[in-house]
């Protein structure tokens, strides 16, 4: 049997994904979604380097970016929604 792996081989690793990967892994959530502290957005400030649009996008309206967030992400003219307050 050259190259073959021990029969029980595989139970180690079963296990390790259940003792450790997992709660690694739920860990990791709960540190990016629950305790999570949301930063004041940016001050809009009109630089000319800034949000340059030698071209407009393909989709839409031409302005916006294919992932674009209204509370996030700035325009050239500004934001388009106030700030929320987050608790």
């Amino acid at each position: 049997m050259s190259g073959a792996h021990a029969d029980g081989g595989w139970k180690i690793w079963k296990k390790a994904f259940f003792i450790a990967a997992i709660p690694v892994i739920v860990l990791g959530h709960v540190n990016a979604f629950v305790l999570t502290d949301h930063p004041a957005r940016p001050e809009f400030r009109e630089y000319e380097h800034l949000r340059i649009r030698t071209k407009k996008f393909p989709w839409g309206d031409g302005n916006h970016s294919f992932f674009h967030n209204p509370q996030a992400n700035a325009l050239p003219e500004g934001y388009e929604t106030e700030e929320e307050a987050h608790h």
